[in-house]
């Protein structure tokens, strides 16, 4: 959004405008006075652990020129400085992004699923980008106040726009969808991501199809061929569905080959079969790929032109990104995590060239319910079969640790926090050795892999 009045502001907001000039322009929109830039209007929202009404001083000194507010309005702002007052912020942000999707006639993409969306995000806009002007979602803002955000970032001069849609209870997806209100949308899978809020997955494929259900019958579907979920999936939406998988779908990939630089595959489309490489690792990642070569196609990307376009990509950060650190290749995949993403990451790991052991390092998984014990004894049936040694930090990971040693994993060392992680990895670490570094967000396991990065372990040899 760029140089739209306060005035006009206000009432795209359903908010009125009591102080300021109603004529001074606004270049853009942030609920965060540390990004905020001169020229923006600050929405200043309310959360469970602040007030962001109590910053608006803090935003006027750095150059907004005014704010939608839903509190009380502190002494001393600047007489110019805009003041438009709604009942509730949040709900003003979206009657603003509402009326700004209303203006803008880029064709839009959004995106859901249980595992997978930032980095589908990245690669589909990466796609686009080499032939259209394409805004798309920044790191994983895809919330009730991050997609609004996205909409309003986006100009008049963008051709594509490439929004994430994220969820973690019933209801969500359907008024984010109606906002964003797509052309193209993408499901990446139907995972376990959230099933202690949603408490199953047929739950959370009803969910994720809400996104499907608002799509004309001119829009596009591209949907994950081989989830269980599929037929489900396509029968919310009346518009043409194209199906994307490894060994199977529309488009599919086969003749996996992995490399030390990453995966080497074969697109099939139709008729036609094209190499292709990705610098990054994984089969969970080559499926992410083929979604976005899907919407490149629906878009008018050719394949080959998309296949060019990925061979130059970059894992987003702390996802399976990898380091060499001294004589160790450490993987960092310590963004979040659940069931479905441990078991891809180990066995993504588990394919990787390893002259010395395989290590993993995993924390506890979030939000799983009545699933915690079965989603924490699956990865421990899939660390067993992948690692040379597990080291899990938490009390929660007990069944994961149960069901590693059960299925036949000999080393394995339970840990109470990340620095006793830490120091446990500095006294078994080997020059050749590969780590996996992973667990929920709230784990906070960046701080074993910054440690590690820091203070390379010195060389040593089995």
């Amino acid at each position: 959004m760029n140089n739209i009045p306060l005035s006009q502001i206000a009432i795209w907001s359903q908010a009125k405008l009591i102080a300021g000039d109603p004529t001074l322009l606004v270049s853009g929109v942030s609920h965060d006075t540390r990004t905020l830039k001169p020229g923006n209007l600050y929405i200043a929202m309310k959360g469970e652990r602040f007030d962001g009404n109590d910053f608006l001083l803090e935003a006027a000194q750095k150059g907004a020129v005014g704010a939608i507010i839903d509190g009380e309005i502190p002494e001393n702002l600047p007489t110019k400085f805009g003041i438009i007052r709604a009942a509730h912020s949040l709900e003003a942000l979206h009657s603003l992004a509402h009326k700004w999707r209303g203006q803008l006639s880029l064709r839009v993409i959004a995106l859901t699923g249980s595992n997978g969306k930032t980095t589908t995000k990245d690669f589909t806009a990466t796609v686009l980008r080499t032939l259209f002007s394409t805004t798309s979602t920044q790191g994983n803002f895809n919330n009730n106040i991050g997609l609004p955000l996205s909409i309003l970032a986006a100009s008049p001069s963008d051709q594509i726009a490439v929004w994430e849609i994220g969820m973690n209870h019933r209801h969500e997806i359907a008024p984010l969808a109606k906002l964003a209100a797509p052309d193209i949308a993408i499901i990446t899978n139907i995972g376990v991501a959230h099933i202690g809020l949603l408490g199953s997955r047929q739950a959370i494929a009803v969910e994720k199809g809400d996104l499907l259900a608002v799509l004309s019958k001119n829009g596009v579907a591209i949907l994950p061929a081989g989830d269980p979920f599929f037929t489900q999936l396509s029968m919310r939406t009346s518009a043409p569905i194209i199906s994307v998988g490894i060994n199977c779908g529309v488009l599919h990939a086969e003749k996996i080959v992995v490399t030390p630089t990453g995966s080497e595959f074969e697109v099939h489309y139709e008729a036609s079969s094209y190499k292709a490489f990705l610098p990054v690792f994984g089969r969970h990642m080559i499926h992410n790929a083929l979604l976005a070569l899907a919407a490149g196609l629906c878009c008018g990307v050719p394949l080959e032109r998309g296949i060019q376009a990925l061979e130059k990509i970059t894992p987003s950060k702390s996802r399976l990104a990898i380091h060499q650190v001294g004589g160790v290749t450490l993987v960092d995949d310590s963004y979040n995590a659940n069931p479905d993403s441990m078991e891809a990451a180990l066995l993504t790991v588990s394919t990787m060239s390893c002259p010395g052991r395989r290590i993993g390092v995993l924390g506890c998984m979030r939000e799983l319910g009545h699933y915690e014990h079965e989603g924490y004894t699956r990865v421990g049936g899939m660390a067993a079969k992948a690692l040379d040694i597990l080291i899990t930090i938490g009390s929660e990971t007990v069944s994961l640790v149960e069901a590693a040693h059960k299925d036949g994993l000999k080393k394995i060392y339970q840990v109470n926090n990340n620095q006793e992680a830490s120091d446990l990895l500095n006294t078994l670490l080997h020059d050749g050795d590969l780590v996996l570094v992973k667990g929920s967000l709230s784990a906070n396991l960046k701080e074993v892999v910054s440690k590690l990065i820091s203070a390379p372990p010195k060389p040593r040899c089995l």
